[in-house]
C-alpha cells in the first residue's frame, strides 16, 4: 500500500494574523519534514501537503488547536512517492483571487450539495424538485480537459478572475434551472455559487468537497475522465490514485 499521505483543504475565515502564521506554519511543516503550499490571505487558508501520515496528521491537529480551523476536514490520497518538491508557505491577497472583494465565503456561504446527492440528481436527471439540473465547471480550461461531469458547461476559462464577466454574458441560460458549480475541492465553486446568487440566480449550490470529495464519496459515475492535481501527478481518477493523462497543459495554479 502506497505510504504517502497527500491532503488538500481550506477554510474561509478571517486571518488578519496571515503573516505571522506564516512564519508558524512554515516552521511546522518543515520540521514535520512535508512538502506542497500552503496559502494563507485575510480570507482565509488554503492548503496541498504530503508526508507520512502521522507527520500529515500532526500538522492537522496542530492547525486544529486554533478555533478558527477547529472544523477542518482535508481531502485525502495516497501514492508512493511525494509529489511536490519543496515545500512554500505564502501570503496572498487571496487564497483564490476572483478580483471580487465583495465576495466573502466567511460572511456566508451559498448552499451546498452533497457528492451524493448529486449522483442521485444526475442519475434522475432533475432535482428533487423536478427542475432540469447542470453542472458548471469552474476551473480553467486545461484542468476540464483532463475530465469533467458529463455535458457539463465550460466557459473555457484561463484564470478564475474571468469568471465574473462568463457568468453575466452567460447568465440568462442559466436562470430556469438548478445550477451546481463545481471545481476540484470546492474553493472555486464556493465563491462562484456565491456570486451566482449574487448576481440573481435562484436554484444554484456548490458541490461540497469538490471534485476530490465527489470521487471519495460516490462510485465516480457521471464524471469522465481524471480530476487535474496541482502537483507531480498530474490528475487522479475517481479511486483517487494517478490517472493516464489525456491533455497537455501547464501544471501551474492560476
Amino acid at each position: 500500500m502506497p505510504d504517502i499521505l497527500n491532503i488538500s483543504c481550506y477554510k474561509f475565515t478571517p486571518l488578519p494574523d496571515a503573516a505571522a502564521l506564516r512564519v508558524t506554519l512554515a516552521e511546522r511543516a518543515n520540521a514535520l519534514a512535508l512538502k506542497g503550499t500552503v496559502l494563507l490571505a485575510e480570507e482565509g487558508i488554503n492548503f496541498f501537503l504530503a508526508g507520512t501520515a502521522s507527520a500529515i496528521y500532526t500538522f492537522v491537529n496542530g492547525l486544529r488547536e486554533d478555533p478558527r480551523f477547529a472544523d477542518l476536514n482535508p481531502k485525502e490520497s495516497w501514492s508512493d512517492t511525494v509529489p511536490f518538491r519543496k515545500m512554500l508557505v505564502k501570503v496572498k491577497r487571496e487564497i483564490i483571487r476572483m478580483d471580487h472583494p465583495t465576495i466573502r465565503p466567511a460572511n456566508g456561504r451559498a448552499p451546498s450539495v452533497t457528492p451524493s446527492t448529486l449522483r442521485r440528481w444526475l442519475e434522475q436527471g432533475h432535482d428533487d424538485e423536478g427542475r432540469e439540473v447542470i453542472t458548471l465547471d469552474t476551473r480553467n480550461d486545461y484542468e476540464v480537459d483532463e475530465g469533467a461531469f458529463r455535458n457539463t458547461i465550460d466557459w473555457r476559462l484561463t484564470k478564475f478572475t474571468e469568471f465574473p464577466p462568463a457568468l453575466r454574458a452567460n447568465k440568462a441560460s442559466l436562470s430556469d434551472k438548478t445550477v451546481v458549480s463545481y471545481c476540484t475541492g470546492g474553493i472555486r465553486c464556493e465563491k462562484a455559487a456565491i456570486l451566482m446568487r449574487d448576481e440573481g440566480l435562484e436554484h444554484v449550490y456548490q458541490l461540497e468537497g469538490g471534485i476530490l470529495k465527489y470521487f471519495e464519496e460516490t462510485d465516480g459515475a457521471f464524471y469522465d475522465g481524471g480530476c487535474f492535481v496541482f502537483d507531480e501527478r498530474r490528475a487522479v481518477d475517481a479511486n483517487l490514485a494517478i490517472a493516464p493523462l489525456l491533455a497537455e497543459g501547464e501544471n501551474e495554479a492560476k
